[in-house]
């Protein structure tokens, strides 16, 4: 009786996932860690729709920061405070609805912040508001 033959092109019958897995739990935890610097919160408005619109696009808010040295940022930018007059009527001219995100560190005088809120009054921006930070609920770790 002749034996069976071994030769090298068996059929594979089965599939190694493991690489697969290892792949997937590494891409998971990349997506965990890096959502949480991206994640804003918003609130979900499902806009109408128009067929005919404005070429005229809507300007977002100017972000106006005061860091703790009192160094001004107009939109991420340091400017001196006469530059950021001209950049603040510059964005009033472009739409007169223009609102204003004002950050100052906590650690500054109230003076400096009311100085700064005078400031963007002054340039004719009437709707502004002030971020925050929200405070950690009882029981959940603090964010720096």
């Amino acid at each position: 009786m002749a034996a069976p033959s071994q030769d090298n092109e068996d059929e594979i019958t089965g599939i190694n996932v493991t690489p697969l897995v290892d792949i997937v739990l590494v891409l998971l935890i990349i997506f965990m860690v890096t959502a949480n610097f991206i994640v804003r919160e918003t609130v979900e408005v499902d806009l109408p729709r128009a067929a005919n619109t404005d070429d005229k696009t809507v300007q977002g808010p100017v972000m106006i920061t005061m860091d703790k040295d009192a160094k001004v940022f107009f939109d991420g930018a340091e400017v001196e405070p006469g530059a950021l007059m001209d950049k603040m009527r510059a964005a009033v001219a472009n739409d007169k609805e223009v609102r204003a995100i004002i950050s100052a560190d906590q650690t500054l005088n109230y003076g400096k912040v009311m100085g700064l809120i005078d400031l963007v009054k002054e340039a004719g921006i009437s709707k502004f508001a002030l971020n925050i930070q929200k405070e950690a609920k009882a029981g959940a770790p603090a964010t720096p």
